[in-house]
C-alpha cells in the first residue's frame, strides 16, 4: 500500500521561498490579516488560523512581543491571551458547534514547540466522532475544510456583534 494523499493546493507553499526571521512577528507586522488568516487582533496578541492544523479549526493566540515563555509575559499580556482565548471559544461555539476543546502550550522544541521561540497559545475545537479511520490505517489525519472558507466563515461581522 502506498502512503501518498493527492494535495495539490501545497505546491504554492512548497515552492515559495522560505523566509528569514519568526513567522509570527512577520504575520503580525503585515497589514494583510486575509491572507495571513489572522481572524482578531487585540492590544497584545493576535489570533490566527493554523496552516498545519490538528483538526479543523486549530487557532493559535499569540503575543506580538517575541517571547519564549508564558512566565515572561506581563500580568497584561496574559489577560489579553487569556480573554482572546475566551472569545474565540464562544465564537467557535457559535459557529463550529464543537464538542469540546484542546487547549495548550508547547514550551520548548523538546515539547514539541514548532516554532519554540515565538510562545502561542493552541485551541483546537473538537467534535465526537472526528477521528475515522484515516489516522490509524494511513497515519493521515482528513481536515473537512480549507482556511480561506473557514476565515471568511470567522471573520463575518455578524458572528462578532456579541462576543
Amino acid at each position: 500500500m502506498s502512503n501518498r494523499l493527492w494535495a495539490p493546493w501545497r505546491s504554492a507553499y512548497v515552492s515559495k521561498p522560505k523566509s528569514r526571521g519568526c513567522v509570527f512577528c512577520r504575520i503580525s507586522r503585515e497589514n494583510n490579516d486575509k491572507k495571513n488568516h489572522i481572524i482578531a487582533r487585540s492590544e497584545y496578541c493576535f489570533t490566527v488560523l493554523n496552516t498545519f492544523p490538528y483538526n479543523n479549526g486549530h487557532l493559535m493566540v499569540i503575543p506580538f512581543r517575541h517571547i519564549a515563555s508564558p512566565v515572561k509575559l506581563s500580568a497584561k499580556e496574559y489577560t489579553d491571551m487569556v480573554e482572546s482565548l475566551n472569545k474565540m471559544i464562544v465564537l467557535y461555539e457559535k459557529i463550529l458547534h464543537p464538542h469540546g476543546f484542546n487547549i495548550g502550550m508547547n514550551i520548548g522544541s523538546a515539547a514539541g514547540a514548532g516554532i519554540a521561540q515565538h510562545l502561542h497559545m493552541h485551541l483546537v475545537p473538537r467534535w465526537k466522532g472526528d477521528v475515522n479511520f484515516m489516522p490509524v490505517i494511513a497515519e493521515t489525519k482528513v481536515i473537512p475544510q480549507g482556511l480561506d472558507e473557514l476565515y471568511q466563515l470567522l471573520t463575518k461581522k455578524k458572528h462578532h456583534e456579541k462576543i
